[in-house]
């Protein structure tokens, strides 16, 4: 007689293990190895209890770790033996709620091939059904209330299952099995097209989803522009290859030049309109679907109106099967920007979009799920670096928040509040940072209240009660008083952090650094940070890591005349600049629209040193650049005259002169200065003498490269670095990121490169969390 053993193990998983068909996951397991048990959701993670031979309970624990769901991820998975107890059966249980216990939240995810199969099917009961979606795609984050993730706190909790429906969801052998969002057309939620203020409609069709949908389809295609209720917030549409349509919804927007983005229907859409490499392909493609920046085809019919003067197109798929259904009835690219004025938060509910955004709108596409979190589309790029494909986050938010960044050490409980603008905040505990998506410039009260909001619901969802409020050292910065106000409330210290030994401990932490790797060089390059000394940073080399930074190097000081609005009007830095160092400007920078008697005032402005803040920008220093080769005297968004110099560099042609300009370094008693006299003579004779624009870009480009990778040279020399951490604003530029790195290289340096979160402001309170609890540390 053969008595077969059998053992108990208990399981806890922790990781994000909620909203991602974990338990279906498990369940299946259990049935194909015999095991018999339960599993549950609760508030800090999933517990399983599995019954059976030890060699068969080994083999399911090493397929928990390597079969787990796509959208799944594991960060600890504990197993502890017990006394058997009998299971007949394996099931899966109601969750639990207990207190303290909280972990990671998942994001949204773009629709799977399966749901969209069926979308797209007419003999399928969810033909052209905007909510269609299983465990393996649709919302999460946007619609949970509270943990444990079940249907009842979720957004979905109001549309009862229909019978089909609540059989898929309790059958184990189909992907909608425990599916929370599952939905269809007897179910909801249900679609509404209703009239704009911009130009009202006579009439619209009856209140069906999908007579709405293929009327709001035929508006746009019709030319009309329509605010559309999506994941996290409500896009603005329009065609995309109307350039009347595209010039209206700029005008509504009070967009008139920054680039909008475009969706189309697939990977092969994409393709007839840009260049799309492996790695752009895999970003465009994947669950988290965001806004890729490609290389735009000349033969597009994509109007230039929806991003004048670009090389580059920001492009994404339809994220949802309301929007597959759309793209693919109207035919044609089309613009999806936020649905918002200019430096406003994302419009969310119904009744406030239409209060918000019916004025710019023809007609409003609206749906009855209730939008609990804001989240406005990701953005990455993908450059060429050193001859590899690299890429980086420029905006993080739908599909990637409130994921946490893993951090290599343990941090006690910490908010950091992030900069002024391309806000986020971060909470932290132990080694995990939650970013919170892309809160925006804290430029206007309905973005401080959803900065204040956005904070609420991450404290309330990961259980966070921080011990300390990092900020950024600028005594006045928004998000600084925002910080101070927190702190003061909950009676907490305030721990100053300087900006670019933010950036650079983001990137550090980006990259898993360990403390006790010990420091490295820092370039953080910039359009504005306020330094330890009260001046305006941003061309910067430190050497440093979380604990402390040191300045050893920096651009050389010059004036910003009207302070904030030489940001604004690029050729008041050009003429500041010049006016400093060598004591005249040239009347033809002067652009005619300015107004009399400007030149005089800013030359008084510099001589008294009156509202006339000096700087080391290296952003500034683009600006100034981008203002005399004549590409933009004034600006309409952040960092547009940077931008366009750029997209001058990358047309033009490679020549001898890519050594650049000189930029010749001096040793002081503060480190490396950079004096930037030379750099400007020579650039003005190029001037003088008729050179082409593009080539005195690129030179120009070639000029920061050199100095970059000359100056960190020198300071590796000195301390004996080998490492150098690039981040900063000025990083986003493909063409110097690139060059810099292959320099760097070149210089036998190990170069460290932002991959989760942005090399911009958006990725500053990463820094300040980690650099927090360091200073804390020290007292």
């Amino acid at each position: 007689m053969t008595t077969f053993v059998r053992e108990l193990v208990q399981i806890a998983v922790t990781g994000v293990v909620q909203g991602v068909g974990f338990r279906p996951f498990v369940y299946g397991l259990a049935q194909r190895w015999g095991i018999t048990g339960w599993v549950l959701n609760h508030s800090g993670g999933v517990t399983i209890e599995a019954e059976g031979p030890p060699d068969v309970l080994d083999a399911f624990i090493d397929a928990l770790r390597r079969e787990a769901p796509p959208l799944a991820r594991i960060d600890s998975l504990e197993v502890h033996a017990a006394p058997p107890a009998g299971h007949a059966r394996f099931e899966i249980r109601p969750s639990e709620g207990r207190p303290g216990q909280h972990l990671p939240v998942p994001p949204d995810v773009a629709t799977c091939a399966e749901c969209l199969r069926e979308v797209l099917d007419p003999a399928d009961r969810r033909f052209r059904h905007p909510f269609a979606s299983c465990v393996n795609c649709g919302p999460r984050y946007t619609i949970i209330s509270a943990l444990p993730y079940d249907r009842a706190r979720t957004s979905m909790a109001t549309f009862p299952l229909c019978p089909a429906c609540q059989r898929e969801c309790a059958d184990a052998a189909d992907r909608r099995f425990h599916a929370q969002p599952n939905a269809c057309p007897a179910c909801g939620p249900r679609l509404s097209l209703v009239a704009g203020a911009a130009q009202p409609l006579l009439a619209l069709p009856p209140e069906d989803s999908r007579d709405a949908l293929a009327r709001a389809a035929q508006m746009l295609a019709e030319g009309a522009v329509l605010a559309i209720k999506g994941l996290g917030g409500f896009h603005l549409a329009c065609d995309a290859t109307n350039a009347e349509a595209v010039a209206t919804l700029r005008r509504r927007k009070a967009r008139p030049h920054k680039p909008l983005a475009v969706m189309m229907t697939d990977l092969a859409t994409v393709r007839q309109h840009c260049l799309v490499n492996a790695a752009e392909a895999q970003l465009l493609a994947g669950p988290e679907a965001p806004i890729v920046l490609l290389p735009w085809r000349s033969g597009s019919t994509v109007t230039e109106e929806v991003a004048p003067g670009q090389r580059f197109l920001g492009v994404m798929l339809p994220t949802t099967p309301l929007y597959h259904v759309l793209a693919r009835d109207v035919g044609r690219p089309l613009v999806m920007t936020s649905g918002n004025l200019s430096e406003e938060p994302l419009a969310a509910e119904n009744d406030e979009a239409l209060e918000r955004l019916a004025p710019l709108a023809d007609a409003l596409l609206l749906h009855d799920r209730r939008i609990q979190a804001r989240c406005d589309d990701s953005v990455w790029f993908v450059p060429d670096v050193a001859g590899e494909p690299v890429p980086q986050p420029i905006r993080r938010a739908r599909g990637y928040a409130p994921l946490p960044v893993l951090l290599p050490f343990e941090v006690p409980p910490t908010l950091a509040c992030g900069a002024e603008i391309k806000n986020t905040f971060c909470l932290a505990r132990g080694n995990q940072a939650f970013l919170s998506q892309h809160i925006g410039d804290l430029e206007s009260l309905a973005t401080l209240e959803h900065w204040e909001r956005t904070l609420a619901r991450y404290r309330a969802l990961f259980g966070i009660a921080p011990g300390c409020v990092a900020i950024d050292l600028h005594p006045d910065a928004v998000a600084s008083l925002l910080g101070r106000k927190v702190a003061a409330h909950e009676g907490l210290p305030v721990v100053e952090v300087q900006h670019h030994h933010a950036h650079l401990a983001a990137c550090l932490a980006d990259n898993a650094w360990r403390p006790e790797d010990g420091p490295v060089i820092g370039v953080c390059l910039d359009g504005a940070g306020y330094g330890a000394d009260g001046h305006i940073w941003g061309g910067e080399w430190l050497v440093g890591d979380y604990a402390g930074a040191a300045r050893r190097g920096h651009l050389e000081y010059l004036p910003l005349p009207g302070a904030d609005a030489a940001t604004r009007h690029p050729w008041r830095t050009a003429a500041g600049y010049l006016q400093a160092l060598f004591g005249e400007v040239p009347e033809w920078l002067v652009p005619p629209d300015a107004p009399a008697g400007a030149l005089a005032a800013l030359r008084q402005q510099v001589g008294r040193g009156v509202n006339a803040p000096l700087t080391s920008s290296m952003g500034r220093l683009f600006d100034a650049v981008a203002a005399l080769v004549g590409v933009r005297t004034s600006v309409t968004y952040e960092a547009q005259a940077a931008v366009e110099l750029e997209m001058l560099a990358i047309g033009a042609r490679r020549d001898g002169s890519s050594a650049g300009y000189p930029v010749p370094l001096d040793h002081t008693e503060e480190g490396w200065v950079a004096r930037l006299g030379p750099l400007f003579r020579a650039l003005l004779g190029d001037i003088a003498r008729g050179e082409d624009p593009g080539a005195i870009a690129r030179r120009f480009h070639a000029s920061v490269v050199r100095l970059t990778a000359d100056l960190c040279r020198r300071i590796a020399d000195e301390t004996g670095l080998g490492v150098v951490a690039l981040s900063g604003g000025c990083f986003q530029n493909r063409l110097l990121l690139g060059e810099t790195v292959t320099a760097l290289r070149g210089q036998e340096l190990r170069v460290l490169l932002h991959h989760q979160v942005p090399a911009n402001d958006g990725g500053l309170s990463l820094g300040q969390a980690v650099i927090a609890q360091q200073m804390i540390g020290r007292g």
